[in-house]
């Protein structure tokens, strides 16, 4: 038996994720951004251990965040589930002064990576649009970019790749992998999304626990429980590291040394 950290599960692939996990016999904790979505999170999957709250959006929310998930003791495994879609219409500025999809996508999992007790398995959900993400790392909080919502999602699943393998790379005794779901018809993808949306949530929920030789492995990216070649540029150490030292910079937060 795991016990597993969602974010973001209190609808869509987190919630799925969330059933599965359960029916299985594993210990989950959801993750909701406020207590009326931690209840209705709770009320869909009732076999859950625990719900925390916070909103992403915000550093200090995630910060505590991390302080309800430590409180409940270790994790096996937190899977990076929380995520904001590419049809933001224009630049929706946090508490933070940050673009939410940067904050939610990018900032978030950081933040709480670098805080949370350190489980045995990471797993970052990011998307086949990371492949149009830009490499150069510039402008992230588009202060000088005219803003392109579809270009920030993108820009942001890159960066969820690049954290996947930049924890891969300095913590050798975490199994830290990345993954696309798919265009699935959730909130997010709407209900034109051709995918499948059981396929969806399964290779996070395979990345998470499974004892399969395949599931143990670490630095890479998968689809549909199968892998698949990211972006080069996600392959490269100092871009890694560059975009570890920016959300450093913008969230305060250190990132655990190995």
């Amino acid at each position: 038996m795991a016990r597993v950290l969602i974010t973001g599960s209190s609808d869509g692939l987190g919630q799925l994720a969330a059933q599965s996990l359960v029916e299985q016999g594993h210990q989950v904790v959801l993750h909701a951004r406020n207590e009326r979505r931690g209840m209705e999170a709770l009320s869909a999957v009732p076999q859950a251990q625990a719900v925390v709250t916070g909103d992403l959006t915000s550093i200090a929310q995630t910060r505590g965040v991390a302080e309800q998930v430590n409180a409940q003791g270790l994790f096996d495994a937190v899977i990076h589930n929380a995520g904001i879609g590419y049809r933001e219409p224009r630049r929706i500025a946090t508490e933070d002064g940050l673009p939410h999809v940067f904050a939610v996508n990018t900032l978030a999992p950081y933040i709480l990576t670098a805080l949370i007790k350190r489980p045995k398995r990471l797993v970052f959900l990011s998307s086949g649009l990371h492949q149009n993400g830009d490499a150069s790392l510039d402008d992230l909080a588009w202060e000088h970019r005219p803003w392109n919502g579809q270009q920030a999602y993108s820009d942001t699943k890159f960066h969820d790749v690049l954290l996947a393998f930049a924890f891969a790379r300095r913590w050798p005794r975490v199994l830290s992998n990345a993954l696309e779901p798919g265009w699935v018809p959730t909130k997010m993808g709407g209900k034109e999304a051709p995918d499948d949306l059981d396929e969806g949530y399964r290779t996070q929920v395979w990345l998470a626990v499974s004892e399969d030789k395949a599931a143990k492995v670490t630095g890479e990216y998968f689809f549909h429980m199968r892998l698949r070649k990211p972006h080069p540029a996600t392959r490269d150490p100092k871009l890694q590291d560059k975009l570890l030292e920016a959300c450093k910079r913008f969230s305060g937060v250190d990132m655990p040394v190995s």
